[in-house]
């Protein structure tokens, strides 16, 4: 049977991850364990990325 590390897991969410206690609590291991960009080989999302993302593709109000 695996077992969790509980505090350092905690300690990745909501340090690492900036997640609050709640938020935390409400993601599955599995969610958890995507966010941390575990098993993909991928981190996730950093900010510049996301930026770039923003830029390229802008919320536009004159969609219907």
């Amino acid at each position: 049977m695996q077992r969790f590390d509980w505090p350092e897991l905690m300690r990745a969410g909501m340090r690492g991850l900036g997640l609050k206690p709640w938020e935390f609590w409400q993601l599955t291991p599995a969610e958890l364990q995507l966010l941390l960009g575990e098993g993909s080989g991928l981190r996730p999302l950093g900010r510049k990325r996301l930026d770039e993302l923003m830029a390229a593709f802008p919320d536009r109000s004159d969609e219907t």
